[in-house]
C-alpha cells in the first residue's frame, strides 16, 4: 500500500509540475487513502500478531 502511495504522490507532484492540477489533486487524494487504508491494515495486522496464545 505505502509503495503505491508514494507513486500517486509522485505523479502528484510531477502533474502539479507540468500544471495538471486537476490530476494532481486526483493522484494526492488517491495517495493520501492509500496512506490511511495501508496504516489501518499495519496497525490491525501489528495488533493482531501480538496476542499470546494459552
Amino acid at each position: 500500500m505505502f509503495g503505491w502511495a508514494i507513486t500517486f504522490l509522485i505523479v502528484a507532484l510531477i502533474a502539479g509540475v507540468l500544471g495538471f492540477s486537476g490530476v494532481a489533486g486526483t493522484a494526492t487524494q488517491i495517495a493520501w487513502i492509500l496512506f490511511v487504508v495501508g496504516l489501518v491494515v499495519a496497525i490491525v495486522f501489528f495488533l493482531s500478531g501480538r496476542r499470546t496464545r494459552i
